[in-house]
């Protein structure tokens, strides 16, 4: 057993204080092989300094070896060292037989930093080099399905199919075919894409992708299906409970509809939307006590949450519960939102509690964004007559009949307030 076999022994005995004296010796009298080999192995078992230096040493000794600097590349990488990787990497000869795998890694780093079109302008390159390369295919793929393009990306995985790979990097390119589909609104196709990846391989990810695409494609008791199976692989898979709500509701079956919201917020507690969209689906079983119960905690969760606020308001309204919605109101404004259909909600509460200055003042401030809308012109004239304000209210009435001139109710108070 040579030093390095004893230096790969001892580490994978946990004796780091005999694998160093090992390593020193190698390095002070290993052959060239040896210390390649070792750097290797050090690289993979996660000793990046020790395999650094080792590289470093070599590239002295053969400096511009286009495999020696991709190695110590990838290592600088693992340690975080990305500005000298790249710096390493550009300097490469063209004509190295590494030069499309620096160009790769190259991609790979400039693509973590968002700079897309460098990118792609590396894997253009890598390619233009090696043509029928899969990996580099894959790299363009992954590139354009990032960056939204999809059909691009669509182009460069069915390339994959064609020389037969359905698997590279551990990713199923199925999979990675049926998502581009998907992204681009061709739903059917994608599942068919879909069916063949999940006949190559069962992963949840790829199945929670056939059921939301069938979802988008309105499929939604297939939808319910193929979510279900996520769920019983693994109950833990917060994003399924709200989808899987949805595609109930949307073949309004509400009772398990809210059951898969209550069973999903056991799962996600801090989850808003599913509070949320629970509220809604309790308000459409009449169930008011469990809605607003919801609702609330989803405006617990997050205070400046608007749609569950507004949401409250319309219950209470309908509950006559107007301290309740000046509750709401304060909590939202607190937060430093604001929304027309606050100020309305607000003038209407107050009107509610006979605080007549403040709903004034409100129903002032919604006019400016609701004198279009009938039902608001209505309660704001009525408003105004009850305050005696009704020069006002006949100017208010006015506006709603120019928009609903058969109207005969708001005809015959006109014509009163007239007189």
């Amino acid at each position: 057993m040579n030093y390095v076999e004893k230096m790969i022994s001892t580490l994978e005995e946990g004796n780091l204080k005999e694998a160093e004296k090992y390593y020193k010796r190698v390095k002070s009298l290993g052959t060239d092989e040896d210390k390649f080999y070792l750097a290797e192995e050090l690289y993979h078992l996660g000793f990046l300094e020790e395999a650094k230096e080792l590289f470093e040493g070599l590239l002295k000794k053969f400096p511009g070896e286009g495999e020696l600097v991709v190695l110590l590349a990838e290592t600088l990488v693992e340690m975080n060292n990305e500005e000298e990787a790249m710096s390493l990497l550009s300097g490469l000869n063209e004509k190295d037989p590494e030069y499309p795998r620096a160009l790769l890694l190259l991609a790979d780093l400039y693509q973590m930093q968002g700079l897309f079109e460098v990118s792609e302008q590396k894997l253009i390159k890598a390619k233009s080099i090696l043509p029928y390369e899969p990996i580099i295919d894959f790299a363009l793929g992954e590139l354009y399905s990032e960056t939204g393009r999809f059909l691009e990306a669509l182009r460069h995985y069915q390339e994959l199919i064609k020389a037969d790979m359905k698997e590279v990097a551990g990713v199923q390119i199925n999979q990675r075919i049926a998502e581009s589909l998907s992204a681009g609104g061709a739903f059917e196709e994608a599942l068919i894409q879909y069916e063949e990846a999940l006949e190559d391989h069962l992963e949840i990810n790829t199945l929670f992708g056939y059921a939301f695409t069938a979802f988008q494609a309105g499929f939604y008791q297939k939808a319910i299906e193929k979510f279900n199976a996520v769920k019983e692989l693994d109950p833990d898979y917060h994003s399924v409970y709200l989808l899987l709500a949805k595609a109930y509701e949307r073949e309004e079956d509400l009772k398990n509809s809210l059951q898969t919201i209550k069973e999903g917020i056991k799962h996600d507690e801090y989850n808003k939307e599913m509070y949320f969209f629970g509220g809604k689906i309790a308000l459409k079983l009449g169930e008011e006590e469990e809605a607003e119960k919801l609702l609330r905690e989803s405006l617990a969760i997050d205070q400046g949450y608007l749609d569950a606020a507004l949401t409250l308001n319309k219950l209470f309204q309908k509950q006559d519960r107007f301290e309740d919605i000046l509750e709401i109101v304060n909590i939202i404004e607190n937060e430093g939102e604001e929304d027309p259909q606050l100020y309305w909600d607000s003038a209407v509460a107050n009107q509610g509690v006979e605080n007549y200055k403040d709903a004034l003042k409100q129903y002032q401030r919604a006019y400016t964004f609701f004198k279009e809308h009938p039902e608001f012109l209505k309660e704001y004239g009525d408003f105004l007559v009850e305050e005696g304000r009704h020069q006002e209210a006949m100017k208010i009435y006015q506006q709603l009949l120019n928009k609903q001139p058969s109207n005969d109710e708001v005809l015959s108070i006109l014509e009163r307030l007239q007189e």
